[in-house]
């Protein structure tokens, strides 16, 4: 049975014979962070009574910072598999807390009940699912990750010649007996790239599922004497990692996205969100895609997301409507990739949605396979080229910046700003290659 309150958790910790529990929480930048507790202060963690110190969430050390405290969600308490059963590992996925009980101003699981709420006021429940990319790559002796794949293998190819099909099925093992819905699996088209198909469910969950993910699957690969990255493109021959969501939106039980009736078999309210999803694409990009090196992904070719435009057909574009309508009706989100912050992610495309109905904004017709070319579309409808040019659409869209708060906005900003003022300070091996011996 799922663990639904506090009472719940004691009970199982004490069935299972729990030791430790990692009370886990995502930084401002997506990444997964924890705090280890032993089981005699579960009761206490358990009321919201942990404390720790600001800069671990907001990703800045400062002169002064601010208490904070965790309050775990029952729900996603979950054993490790890969543990030890005797003196077990348990974990909970906390919300962040200021002293006075109320929501942190940081915290990106907030950010995104947030807007979750805001949809439920509208009588609408986000539901989601995530294609997730990532690389298996060896270590060298030093456990250090290199880029030397794991394989030669292609798109769906099949052992011998997919040598991460155990580690992969490892992994799939592993999230199911820890909770989460797997749909598939498969060998990428890159050498060395993987896929995995989380299920769709209720976007809070599927949140929590991604940052999950991602420690699960990085785990479990170190197991198998292998590195998993998900950084967008590790390989410059290659196709990078893309993290496709798979979003619709449901009204008293059923898909509000169709209409048997309405023009591409889609309702009014999918147009309008569609609509609003390429209305705030530069901002949304910048949070979607977060990365100097996202933007190394995001080039103009025949497989990349990189059109602010829908299509049914052409996967060029950010947005695509696959064919199957009824309750399977869905739009998937394809540019983001998988070191988006996953709460952040959902915050800013629901918002962006919502903003789309809520004017009545319409989305043009779908872009189909013979418009221009990819490269010439790019020039008038292109998601940005790159972090900065992002950052500038994130400063100026304030449906976006409301919908992850001043204080994420504020903090996201000034790192990120921070990051592309880093690399462009640089100088790369390329630049050498192509000046040097000339100039």
């Amino acid at each position: 049975m799922p663990t639904t309150t506090p009472e719940d958790v004691l009970q199982k910790a004490r069935e299972y014979n729990v030791k430790f529990i990692r009370l886990q929480f995502t930084d401002i930048f997506g990444v997964l962070k924890n705090i280890a507790i032993t089981v005699e202060e579960l009761p206490r963690a358990l009321e919201g009574r942990v404390m720790f110190d600001s800069s671990v969430i907001e990703g800045f050390v400062r002169n002064r910072e601010s208490d904070i405290y965790l309050l775990p969600d029952p729900r996603t308490f979950v054993i490790f598999p890969w543990r030890p059963r005797e003196g077990a590992v348990a974990r909970l996925i906390c919300d962040v807390l200021t002293p006075r009980g109320e929501s942190y101003c940081a915290c990106s699981r907030a950010a995104l009940k947030r807007v979750l709420a805001r949809a439920r006021k509208m009588n609408l429940e986000l539901r989601v699912g995530a294609q997730i990319e990532f690389f298996l790559f060896h270590t060298d002796a030093q456990g250090k990750p290199t880029v030397i794949t794991h394989d030669q293998a292609g798109f769906c190819d099949l052992t011998p010649v997919d040598l991460g099909e155990n580690a992969r099925r490892d992994m799939v093992l592993t999230l199911q007996e820890m909770g989460l819905d797997v749909s598939s699996s498969h060998h990428e088209f890159a050498p060395g790239q993987h896929e995995i198909f989380l299920k769709e469910s209720d976007a809070l969950t599927v949140a929590d599922s991604i940052a999950t993910f991602k420690f699960v699957v990085r785990t479990i690969a170190q197991r198998h004497g292998l590195h998993a990255s998900f950084m967008p493109r590790p390989l410059a021959s290659c196709n990078g990692s893309g993290m496709h969501l798979h979003q619709s939106l449901w009204r008293d039980g059923e898909n509000a996205f169709y209409d048997p009736a309405g023009q591409y078999r889609l309702s009014e309210l999918a147009c309008r969100y569609i609509a609003g999803l390429i209305a705030h694409a530069g901002a949304l990009t910048a949070i979607t895609n977060p990365l100097v090196n996202s933007y190394k992904r995001l080039v103009p070719t025949d497989l990349a997301p990189v059109l602010a435009a829908w299509s049914e057909e052409n996967r060029s574009t950010m947005i695509r409507v696959p064919a199957q309508r009824g309750e399977g009706t869905q739009v998937v989100l394809r540019s983001p990739d998988p070191t988006a912050n996953p709460y952040l992610a959902l915050a800013a495309s629901l918002a962006a949605g919502l903003d789309g109905i809520e004017k009545g904004l319409t989305p043009g017709a779908p872009l189909s396979e013979n418009n221009l070319p990819v490269k010439e579309l790019v020039r008038h409808i292109g998601l940005p080229r790159h972090l900065a040019e992002a950052l500038q659409a994130l400063a100026g869209d304030a449906v976006i910046q409301e919908a992850l708060g001043k204080e994420i906005t504020a903090r996201f900003l000034e790192a990120k700003e921070d990051e592309w003022e880093r690399y462009h300070a640089q100088v790369h091996q390329w630049e050498l290659d192509e000046y040097l011996t000339n100039f």
